[in-house]
């Protein structure tokens, strides 16, 4: 990476993580919770009035959590700005510029909001998923921490009337694990009973042993594969409203006839919830059984990128890759 890679930071700003790391790199070189702590009682506990990132993980226990964002979208701006200040302990922003990012249906208040903070430029997660396999048009997939989008690309630009939104994602599948160890039944319909669930109750070969931070261990066995479920079929957890297949399926098919066959040809995941083994060849499935007489012109391909839990940070280092100095020029406009 040479000096000219260095003058333009990509910080990709997720509900659950922020990754940042040098235009030009393959993978992010930091990446931190997005969270920021303060003490529970500062009469009794020696530390800083916030901290944020990894080293608020390790006080947790003197410390009240507080997340910046929910869903997608920034809920407290000063500790967003907390966050942001945070990322300059790891990298010298002073002679670079800031390449950020937003989800696709924020507000356009939102947008200047994020310039008048951080003063860099602001780019759509979606859009920067597509840049990874030099896509134009296709559909971005994107599951991260706090919400699933749909968003259809065409020619570089997003298409916000087309896209969709789903208000489940990795901390709501977390919660439903949760749930399950403890015993919590899904509201299930009486008929729900598949032959996947079958197998993942009656195995034994797929249970897992994870290490909690404070050192205790637990097994987890069907319920690995019974709580991602909630994103194909929402009311399990009593949220109304169609799943990620039906919200996929809906998107494409409501765009122009032109594009839909590359929409179908060009379907790209990205964010940390879409790291599921088998997601991508799921939700082919389900597309591919949805509705037969629609599909069967289409040629259906779902990206299975190994490297999608990084995708909108890499494809920001594309778009600068690809236009390198009129990435800068427009980093230096203000709002």
């Amino acid at each position: 990476m040479d000096s000219q890679d260095r003058k333009v930071v990509v910080c990709d700003n997720s509900t659950g993580f922020v990754k940042c790391g040098y235009a030009g790199s393959n993978f992010p070189e930091y990446i931190f919770p997005a969270l920021v702590r303060g003490p529970v009682s500062r009469s009794t506990t020696k530390v800083g009035n916030i901290e944020q990132g990894s080293y608020s993980c390790e006080l947790r226990s003197m410390l009240e959590v507080n997340y910046p964002m929910g869903n997608g979208i920034v809920r407290n701006w000063d500790d967003m700005k907390h966050l942001w200040d945070y990322t300059e302990t790891y990298i010298d922003t002073r002679n670079c510029k800031m390449l950020l990012t937003k989800p696709p249906i924020n507000p356009t208040k939102y947008t200047e909001k994020i310039i008048e903070i951080s003063g860099g430029y602001v780019t759509i997660q979606t859009v920067l998923t597509l840049y990874v396999p030099s896509l134009l048009t296709g559909v971005a997939v994107d599951s991260g921490d706090g919400v699933t989008h749909i968003c259809p690309v065409y020619e570089g630009f997003s298409l916000p009337h087309l896209t969709r939104r789903l208000d489940i994602a990795g901390r709501d599948i977390i919660r439903s694990v949760l749930l399950l160890l403890q015993g919590y039944v899904f509201n299930h319909p009486p008929d729900f009973e598949t032959q996947e669930q079958k197998l993942a109750l009656e195995t034994k070969v797929l249970v897992e042993s994870y290490t909690l931070p404070d050192g205790h261990i637990f097994e987890v066995g069907g319920e690995r594969f019974e709580a991602p479920e909630i994103l194909f079929q929402p009311h399990l957890i009593n949220v109304e409203g169609a799943g990620v297949a039906e919200l996929l399926f809906n998107t494409i098919q409501a765009a122009d006839m032109d594009t839909r066959s590359e929409s179908y040809k060009y379907t790209v995941f990205s964010g940390g919830s879409a790291m599921y083994p088998g997601l991508p060849s799921r939700l082919e499935q389900e597309l591919k059984t949805g509705d037969v007489e629609k599909l069967s012109k289409f040629e259906i391909c779902l990206g299975d990128t190994p490297r999608r839990k990084h995708m909108v940070l890499l494809g920001g280092a594309v778009l600068y890759q690809e236009k390198g100095a009129r990435v800068l020029e427009k980093l230096a406009v203000t709002v």
